[in-house]
């Protein structure tokens, strides 16, 4: 392989010695992932994570992009707070870097299209979630009548705004949970059981069932975050099967727990969505391997340690996840009897989401040397004093994989632990229809 300013100019057998050479032999060379949800909670709570912190754990799992959601604080619902939050990234950052832009229920058609030509690589709805108009903090406040609270998006924003999106050729992203459904089953959180039943996978499907209809309309491209459950799949399944232009994406906490776990595991396991049963989890992987479910992503989603170790309805939702995405991918294509699926997951399909095609997302020519070197003949195992992001403790922590990475390049340079700031903000090609 031939590298030059950064970027692979022949991928071929006999190109000499000159320059570094890095010997790979029994090893696999796989292209950087890309994941396209991740929570740095910077600015706004920069000591759960920040974007040091964020991009160094990155770096050691080879992701090289992440793509930041806009629920940080102040939340992302213009290009005015995208361009500070951008140059604040750009600081710190170890890897390389986008940004989602927020769609708000009072969010306006010129707002989404500054935010497009200030670089957003797309659009989040927040289905179930307020704005707080004096903190400009996305929260889940069910059944508030607090009048700093500004209104969650709806179908009917999602209605107004789908064609908007729609003519910037981006991608439309939703928290696919129906506040109604949500609100019928709202309980106290005593046991696991109590968390699975007041978020139950009705709520999944219900939004997305309506949000589908809506993007199908506009001709827009709606995203499935962290999908959950056999019932939200098989709804967006059937969205596909009528022609909406519709991605799936599903994490690995998803793909490698479940609600029995939880004994085990503890508050660190507690997400929203949550993680659901045995066969939930079965239908995701099956989905996975039938390719309805197209890439897999993190939610990575801090706290601090402490935070996390409160009993289960005190705990924070959320858990890192950014570091252990590649590995947790490795394994689970390796038990499907194909390595080569994970950069399909991690990297070739998040790149074309994210409008990177052309540039990230593979090992060929013309594209950025974003590389992972993985070594299959050892393992790792997930340890807290191994970890870098802020909180060490995550949902998957014990789990071993039968790989381990062995060495990360950002456009040809090495990266990890220690390294300088380096990562730059990605943007997509504007696709004005």
């Amino acid at each position: 392989m031939l590298v030059t300013d950064g970027v692979i100019t022949r991928v071929e057998p006999g190109l000499g010695t000159d320059g570094q050479v890095l010997n790979a032999a029994g090893m696999y060379v796989m292209p950087g992932a890309v994941d396209v949800h991740v929570h740095s909670r910077d600015p706004g709570f920069p000591e759960k994570e920040d974007f040091a912190s964020l991009t160094e754990a990155a770096a050691a799992g080879g992701v090289t992009v992440v793509l930041d959601m806009p629920n940080t604080v102040p939340a992302v619902d213009s290009a005015g707070v995208l361009e500070a939050k951008a140059a604040l990234a750009h600081s710190k950052a170890r890897v390389d870097f986008g940004l989602w832009g927020l769609m708000r229920s009072s969010t306006t058609p010129d707002e989404l299209e500054e935010m497009a030509a200030a670089g957003a690589v797309g659009f989040k709805a927040y289905l179930a979630y307020s704005f707080s108009l004096s903190r400009k903090q996305v929260l889940y406040a069910p059944g508030s009548e607090d009048p700093d609270l500004e209104p969650p998006a709806d179908y009917g924003t999602l209605a107004r705004l789908a064609p908007v999106v729609a003519h910037l050729g981006l991608p439309l992203a939703i928290h696919a949970e129906d506040p109604t459904v949500l609100a019928a089953f709202r309980r106290p959180l005593l046991t696991y059981q109590d968390l699975l039943e007041s978020r139950p996978p009705e709520a999944e499907a219900v939004a997305l069932s309506a949000a589908a209809a809506v993007a199908r309309e506009a001709g827009a491209h709606l995203h499935v975050a962290h999908l959950s459950s056999a019932l939200g799949l098989q709804a967006a399944e059937d969205a596909m099967a009528i022609g909406t232009t519709l991605t799936l994406e599903t994490c690995p906490q998803f793909l490698l727990l479940s609600a029995d776990d939880f004994d085990r595991v503890g508050p660190a396991m507690k997400m929203l969505p949550p993680i659901r049963t045995a066969a939930d989890r079965a239908a995701l992987v099956d989905g996975l391997q039938r390719g309805v479910i197209s890439m897999v992503s993190t939610d990575h989603a801090p706290h601090t340690d402490e935070e996390k170790a409160r009993p289960l309805e005190e705990a924070p939702s959320g858990s890192p996840g950014v570091q252990t995405l590649y590995l947790s991918c490795l394994q689970l294509a390796k038990d499907m009897g194909d390595v080569w699926l994970a950069p399909r997951w991690v990297s070739e399909s998040p790149a074309r989401l994210a409008g990177l095609e052309n540039s990230k997302g593979a090992v060929a020519p013309g594209y950025d040397a974003d590389i992972v070197v993985v070594d299959p003949r050892r393992k790792t195992r997930v340890a807290a004093h191994e970890m870098r992001s802020r909180q060490r403790h995550s949902a998957i922590e014990g789990k071993e994989f039968d790989f381990a990475i062995a060495q990360v390049y950002l456009r040809g340079e090495p990266v990890g632990q220690g390294s300088k700031a380096q990562g730059r903000m990605v943007r997509p090609a504007l696709v004005v229809r």
